[in-house]
């Protein structure tokens, strides 16, 4: 995948990959057992999202970025403004640092998901942070109203992904398609959109 982007924007991928291993010592970023491979581990898995962004998407938000995966990678694959929201501070200037360096079209919010405002996000991605029923939850918060056209969601999960979407369907009615993933081999991507709360 990332074999395939151009020269500039492979090397705003690298500055991205040496600020990171620069400050992961002092803050934990990412799982330090990762480091060693952390162009598949990370970027890899995050770019694998690419193909599957709806045509058309002006705002991404995604929600606990951590070290910026996958939000910060598809900002400087795609251009489109993206929302990272991660209420570490520590983990926030890191990625404002990133940000700033990769001249990403980013913009990050220091807070809880459920102490922001309607973002009006079209797609809200998310790796790693909470059971698809409370993914569902935030992205109700931080996505685009149903009356305005609603969200579609991109969620990377991993080999218990259908449990969670068995756990998520009392509490809400949506639309899933499933891709395998690309670095996991148990993992699998959840596309999902018209999301309804089950009253």
């Amino acid at each position: 995948m990332l074999s395939d982007v151009s020269r500039e924007t492979r090397a705003r991928l690298d500055t991205y990959a040496e600020l990171l291993c620069k400050w992961q010592p002092r803050i934990n970023l990412i799982a330090p057992s990762t480091v060693a491979d952390l162009w598949v581990r990370h970027f890899e898995d995050s770019a694998q999202l690419l193909p599957l962004v709806p045509l058309g998407t002006t705002r991404i938000v995604d929600m606990g970025s951590g070290g910026g995966f996958p939000g910060l990678v598809l900002a400087i694959l795609t251009g489109i403004e993206t929302h990272l929201i991660e209420s570490d501070s520590r983990k926030c200037t890191f990625l404002r640092e990133a940000a700033r360096l990769t001249d990403a079209p980013v913009t990050v919010h220091t807070k809880r998901l459920e102490a922001l405002p309607s973002l009006n996000a079209d797609l809200v991605t998310a790796r790693a942070l909470a059971p698809l029923a409370d993914l569902l939850t935030y992205a109700n918060h931080v996505g685009r109203p149903v009356d305005a056209g609603g969200w579609q969601g991109l969620f990377l999960k991993g080999e218990s992904w259908q449990n969670e979407v068995d756990a998520a369907q009392p509490r809400y009615r949506f639309t899933l398609a499933t891709t395998p993933s690309r670095t996991h081999p148990s993992a699998m991507i959840l596309s999902i959109k018209d999301v309804h709360h089950v009253s």
